[in-house]
């Protein structure tokens, strides 16, 4: 296995890794960035309707403390950002300090396109009202220094279908949005990187690491090429899975899911794994 230092490249990249620029507009001010990523699920498209982002600056339970941020309301396909790309939401001035939660409101016209084709409205209404709101830690902007805060959005787990939804019902009825978004902070900066054999294999990818808490599991799919990448991991060991979501031409050798075990990841640093067969 090989490393490759994340921080020479990381403020060009659109990877919404922490970032290292500096805020040239005002020397007595920082610079937060929010950006939005995806975690795949079995979709053609999931568009998140987006009309506002706030941050909360004081303790918890305090209403004074919300602050929006300078986003232009829009719908958002997560599905355009998987394999480390990511959405630029925010890029604000923003006065040093501690960041205590940060919020989505959403509107009403949020939907998703099965793989049968068919467009399904998706019913947000915790988003709609109070808002999806996630706790930040370690979250502290420093002047003249841009923070970045990833969202990574898990689509197979946010996406419920109802029970006892059959063809014919109601469209506006098969799926709920219970938003499971994963908030990556500066200090999380190392990541995975490889290829799959063969590319037309299309796998989730899924990077595994034990804590006492259990595991915690970030997913990823290779792209049409074979590659995948999947950042702003904690350091630690993993255990990277491959589950193939195509099935081989006839006459060809079989695709099969493959473990890798023992990936170390280190802070700042990608762990390069090379190719990875898959029959």
């Amino acid at each position: 296995m090989k490393y490759r230092g994340l921080l020479p490249f990381a403020c060009a990249a659109l990877l919404g890794l922490a970032g290292c620029s500096k805020t040239s507009e005002n020397a007595d001010t920082a610079k937060l960035e929010v950006r939005l990523t995806d975690a795949p699920g079995d979709f053609q498209s999931v568009v998140l309707d987006v009309r506002q982002v706030e941050v909360h600056l004081k303790d918890e339970g305090d209403p004074d403390g919300w602050k929006t941020l300078g986003f232009s309301p829009q719908a958002i396909n997560v599905l355009d950002y998987v394999n480390g790309r990511s959405a630029l939401l925010v890029s604000d001035d923003f006065a040093p300090g501690d960041l205590k939660e940060i919020r989505l409101i959403l509107g009403p016209n949020s939907y998703v396109v099965g793989r049968d084709g068919q467009q399904y409205d998706l019913k947000t209404p915790s988003g709609q009202t109070s808002g999806v709101k996630l706790k930040l830690e370690k979250a502290t902007l420093k002047t003249r220094e841009t923070f970045q805060l990833l969202l990574d959005f898990d689509v197979s787990k946010s996406v419920v279908e109802r029970g006892g939804w059959k063809p014919g019902n109601d469209k506006k009825e098969r799926y709920l949005l219970k938003p499971v978004i994963r908030v990556i902070a500066q200090d999380l900066r190392g990541g995975i990187s490889g290829t799959v054999n063969p590319a037309a294999a299309r796998p989730q990818i899924l990077a595994i690491r034990s804590t006492i808490l259990g595991p915690d599991t970030v997913s990823t799919s290779a792209d049409i090429s074979g590659a995948y990448q999947i950042g702003g991991l904690p350091a630690g060991t993993y255990r990277v899975e491959y589950f193939p979501s195509t099935t081989a031409l006839t006459g060809q050798p079989a695709y099969r899911n493959v473990v890798r075990t023992g990936v170390t990841v280190v802070n700042d640093q990608v762990a390069l794994l090379g190719p990875t067969s898959l029959n």
